[in-house]
């Protein structure tokens, strides 16, 4: 098992290519199910969630292509197999993302109960109760869901729906499900994430009529057929804003290549309270930080988009941890977010948690330890606690890591970074 040997108090100075989006990559590959035409792909992230969807959906049938830097063509004419089997998705908690395709295209799918990172509970009753408003009959039995048309009906039927909580998988399952069906659908309380927007952008040009996308409600026209398209993955602004995270806590001068700032202006506003310089550039951002020890912690609260990113959380307050102050971090999101936070101690953190809250005593002086990272985001901020701990730090099961993070140690060396991947 492979595990990151980082030595820190090294500033990073130099220039970052920002990834795609992971969170926008998963949907848009499951939306090619919806057309019978190529659809291409570019800057897809080498990531191991994309490489178990695209798994996935060869074993539905689709056939993948692979092209130079990060193009994938997908080609789902000939899909047979309506089945995403739990052998496949029990890592994975993007699977749940095929159903609404199938549904919309096929009239059927049987999808096993997605699984993912241990942060808390991500229920699936929104999508169920949403697809079944669209006309689909949904039984859920031995861990699947087995989802299929009701009697009579040919196709799925817009209809409004009202989301108990704001979901972004439930956007995407039902803007997918919706671009085939018959009438118009109106998703209320809808997601507003840049993914979002993306994913909608991508669907458009494949001949759906979306309005609304990156607002609270979104309108879809149903069509009877798309038709394959082009389209580019959006950046990642989770990896942006955990490098913006590494420069702040350790000092130094980056370019973020391709990043997109629009999509982090929560993120900025704190570092730039913190003390971190960022700046905007014509194909990216440049970040400064003088180091953690001229930064003041600072407090916030996580929400969904347009607030500030729980995905943003943990990396975050490995910057807090460090920088002078006390800090307050609420977490809102999710119920077991703060696993990362037993690890940051274990290199001198001072953190205490009570319920959905945890109250950072800045200016620690971190020391290399062993730590074991339990989620994709805590990797992140083990990694940047390991940049500006004393000494050596070793981040073990970091195959979490490389679930969102496309080569980050690659990246990091290259800009100064001292740090090694070796097999443990």
């Amino acid at each position: 098992m492979d595990q990151l040997i980082i030595t820190g108090g090294h500033p990073l100075n130099g220039s970052i290519e920002i990834a795609g989006a992971k969170n926008a990559t998963l949907p848009e590959l499951c939306a090619a199910l919806l057309a019978a035409e190529p659809v291409t792909l570019t800057n897809v992230p080498a990531l191991q969630d994309v490489r178990t969807m695209l798994r996935l959906l060869e074993n539905m049938g689709v056939n993948v292509t692979h092209g130079d830097d990060g193009c994938v063509v997908l080609n789902a004419q000939a899909v047979a197999n309506l089945e995403a089997p739990y052998e496949l998705v029990k890592t994975m908690r993007a699977s749940i993302l095929v159903l609404g395709p199938l549904l919309a295209r096929f009239g059927r799918a049987r999808v096993s109960l997605p699984g993912g990172c241990a942060i808390g509970s991500r229920p699936v009753d929104q999508h169920i109760k949403g697809l079944q408003a669209m006309g689909a009959h949904i039984e859920v039995a031995h861990g699947y869901i087995e989802a299929r048309l009701s009697d009579g009906l040919t196709r799925l039927k817009g209809a409004r729906i009202t989301t108990d909580m704001v979901t972004v998988t439930g956007t995407e399952n039902f803007m997918m499900a919706a671009v085939l069906a018959d009438g118009e659908t109106v998703l209320e309380n809808a997601a507003q994430e840049p993914e979002i927007t993306d994913l909608a952008e991508m669907l458009i040009a494949m001949g759906a009529e979306i309005e609304g996308h990156g607002t609270s409600r979104i309108r879809i026209h149903g069509v009877p057929a798309l038709t394959g398209c082009l389209h580019q993955v959006v950046a990642d602004r989770i990896e942006a804003g955990t490098f913006l995270c590494a420069v702040g806590a350790t000092g130094g001068d980056v370019v973020l290549r391709h990043a997109r700032g629009d999509h982090l202006d929560a993120v900025i506003e704190k570092l730039l309270e913190a003390g971190v310089e960022v700046m905007r550039e014509t194909d990216g951002l440049r970040v400064k930080s003088p180091g953690a020890k001229a930064l003041v912690a600072q407090s916030f609260r996580t929400t969904e988009y347009p607030g500030f990113p729980t995905d943003m959380q943990a990396q975050f307050m490995a910057m807090n941890v460090v920088a002078k102050g006390t800090s307050t971090v609420v977490e809102t999101i999710f119920e077991n977010r703060f696993m990362h936070v037993q690890e940051l101690q274990r290199l001198g953190a001072h953190i205490t948690v009570d319920g959905k809250t945890a109250v950072i005593q800045g200016g620690a002086a971190l020391s290399g330890a062993h730590v074991m990272a339990t989620d994709l985001r805590a990797s992140a901020s083990l990694v940047i606690a390991g940049l500006v701990s004393d000494g050596e730090t070793a981040v073990e099961r970091v195959y979490h890591l490389d679930r969102g993070y496309d080569r980050m140690e690659v990246k990091l060396r290259g800009v100064g970074a001292r740090i090694e991947r070796v097999r443990a």
